[in-house]
């Protein structure tokens, strides 16, 4: 990883524990920031059951995952740094903390709903209304692509992406979410309008994720072999980083936060698809990443320019890092230098 100039050498003993209830959005957004951090984090993964579940963010840890109980995730010695995302880790965040008699520096991703003394630092989306000293707003969420891993993925490129035809476009398909759902006339109108992309001569390197609705999984996987394409089925390496880092442009559809961010890391022009639905913080987040030059709608064609690359990661890494050589200090412990990315 590379190191900031200002960075100590590397401390010895640096704990750090990633807590979420096992969603993946949550705990790949926390694992992200611990990268970028440059410490290598356990992962507890907490299980409340009902009626605890009802009362969260709010309410008190399920008292079966205590420590000392069969299976608790909040087993001593409490760490230096705890990283938490999702509702239901706030409870068990604030018990760790208590815990720890105010020795774990403890860090949350997203609105907690319990306000801005709910941790030491908390990271959220600027469309979202938290504001404190303690917060952090940024436009993107963090994730695990960087200007580093991209610029490895050009010089060893997947083999499996040399015969597609340039200029070359990502495609990232999402599927349905809370807030969007692929009606067959959104299949068929992204579907048309891919078709009409790889007709001018682009090649398409397309990727679906586990929400992909079958029907349009099928029609990428037609779209694909008909066009001289690649689709990855699953089999071998995930491309994912490969994808990216050759793609001259990238076709994404809107369900998704996290693939429009990662998208941005390129500084390569981002197309949405809009299925049907919406909200108006995917609004928001659009019309700022639209400000930016980043994002454009998804017509067929490829549109815009090259951008400054954007990405939140460090920003993020960094403000827990100066959060966590504070926090030390007061309490009289060791300053905690960190690897920290730098893009």
């Amino acid at each position: 990883m590379l190191r900031n100039n200002s960075s100590l050498p590397e401390p010895e003993g640096l704990t750090a524990w990633v807590l979420s209830d096992g969603k993946a959005g949550d705990e790949l957004q926390a694992l992200s920031v611990a990268e970028a951090l440059g410490v290598e984090p356990e992962i507890r993964r907490i299980k409340p059951r009902a009626p605890f579940t009802w009362a969260m963010p709010w309410g008190p840890i399920d008292p079966r995952e205590r420590p000392g109980a069969h299976n608790s995730p909040l087993v001593p010695p409490f760490p230096d740094l705890l990283i938490a995302s999702g509702r239901r880790a706030v409870p068990y965040l604030r018990f760790v903390k208590k815990a720890s008699g105010g020795r774990t520096f403890t860090a949350f991703l997203k609105d907690p709903r319990t306000g801005p003394a709910t941790a030491d630092f908390i990271w959220s989306p600027s469309y979202d209304r938290l504001r404190g000293p303690n917060v952090l707003n940024t436009l993107t969420p963090p994730h695990r692509i960087s200007s580093r891993r991209l610029e490895a993925a050009r010089v060893h490129p997947d083999p499996r992406l040399a015969s597609v035809a340039s200029p070359r476009v990502a495609v990232l398909a999402g599927g349905d979410s809370r807030h969007h759902r692929f009606a067959a006339d959104d299949v068929a109108r992204f579907a048309d309008r891919l078709t009409v992309l790889a007709e001018t001569g682009a090649g398409l390197m397309i990727t679906a994720s586990r929400r992909t609705p079958a029907a349009l999984r099928d029609a990428l996987v037609e779209l694909a072999r008909r066009s001289g394409g690649f689709f990855w089925d699953g089999s071998g390496d995930n491309p994912y980083i490969s994808l990216l880092a050759l793609a001259d442009a990238i076709v994404v559809t809107a369900d998704s936060f996290n693939m429009i961010g990662e998208a941005a890391v390129t500084g390569v022009p981002i197309l949405v698809f809009e299925p049907t639905g919406g909200h108006p913080k995917l609004k928001v987040f659009l019309d700022e990443m639209r400000a930016l030059g980043a994002v454009h709608p998804f017509r067929g064609r490829l549109e815009g320019q090259a951008y400054p690359p954007v990405n939140s990661t460090p920003r993020i890494a960094r403000a827990i890092a100066e959060g966590l050589r504070r926090h030390r200090r007061v309490l009289g412990l060791p300053d905690a230098a960190l690897s920290l990315e730098t893009s």
